[in-house]
């Protein structure tokens, strides 16, 4: 069974705030309901969320500026507004904060439900890859047998390091975002998976060390990077 998905909804209007977290619920989704932008990002910023919809008028921090702040933390979390009117300064507004989707008032609960649905299943998904063997920078990477070789020296690596080796390398110079390799390599992309991830990623910069011209970089807030300089 798939973990739930969890939503932050920022919505200062008390009763369609319960309603909508209400309802949610009984969509299974995990829903955390805050009143006011700047709550909101409070708890974003020690919480993980797969989804952010909030109102565009709120008390303390509006919805743009809790969206343009939730993006300078993380590039890819879908953000929906809710809104009672939609004017085209703020749909572009919207669009340029990298807004997924706006719902205007009043909505269905099945319209905002659908439109949820639609946006997790555009979500990124793992790069499915038959390659196993692989060359990087002067390592010898065998996915199959899970060996790690540099000239004599081989290295046998645990079934998660070799995963998530094999997904950096599929994902050579381009960012392999952190949910995408959560999901594929621990089905998961919980808080302690996420710390997991983090150990294996250190390991795997210990192993790879022995050649300076690769690296393993952090990209803030989106993933990993495995860089082979020329």
């Amino acid at each position: 069974m798939s973990a739930k998905k969890r939503v932050l909804l920022v919505e200062d209007d008390v009763n369609l705030g319960n309603l909508l977290q209400d309802s949610l619920e009984i969509k299974n989704y995990e829903v955390v309901l805050k009143r006011n932008g700047e709550d909101a990002f409070n708890d974003f910023k020690v919480n993980k969320y797969d989804m952010c919809i909030m109102d565009i008028m709120m008390p303390k921090k509006d919805g743009f500026t809790l969206a343009k702040d939730i993006r300078r933390m993380n590039a890819t979390v879908p953000i929906v507004f809710l809104t009672a009117k939609v004017l085209k300064e703020d749909t572009i507004e919207g669009l340029k904060l990298g807004a997924d989707d706006y719902i205007t008032k009043p909505f269905s609960m099945e319209e905002l439900t659908l439109r949820m649905e639609n946006i997790f299943k555009r979500l990124p998904k793992a790069e499915v890859s038959n390659q196993n063997q692989f060359e990087i920078g002067r390592f010898k990477f065998d996915n199959t047998h899970r060996v790690l070789k540099l000239d004599a020296k081989e290295t046998k690596l645990t079934t998660k390091e070799s995963e998530l080796l094999k997904m950096l390398a599929v994902y050579t110079d381009r960012i392999l975002e952190r949910e995408v390799a959560l999901n594929a390599v621990w089905g998961t992309d919980s808080y302690f998976a996420g710390r997991s991830m983090d150990v294996y990623i250190a390991k795997l910069r210990k192993y790879l060390k022995e050649d300076p011209n690769v690296e393993i970089l952090n990209i803030h807030g989106t993933g990993f990077k495995l860089i082979v300089k020329k």
